[in-house]
């Protein structure tokens, strides 16, 4: 499969603790949590849902749009 473009992260910084969700769902299964300051690379921001990846291994999810500063 080749992708035709790609999306560019924009990067911002998480302000509360939040968990890392594999669906943009509260009832999602969290696969990892966030600190207030780690940074968060996101690729889409939709329904109050942030999709992007974070962390030393990238790891990629979802997590609430008002836990992340703008």
């Amino acid at each position: 499969m080749i992708a035709s473009h790609y999306a560019e992260p924009a990067d911002r910084s998480i302000k509360t603790t939040t968990a890392l969700k594999n669906s943009p769902s509260d009832d999602a299964e969290a696969i990892g949590h966030l600190q207030a300051g780690d940074e968060f690379a996101m690729l889409d921001d939709s329904l109050g849902w942030a999709w992007g990846y974070a962390g030393k291994d990238r790891r990629v999810g979802y997590l609430r749009s008002n836990a992340l500063d703008h």
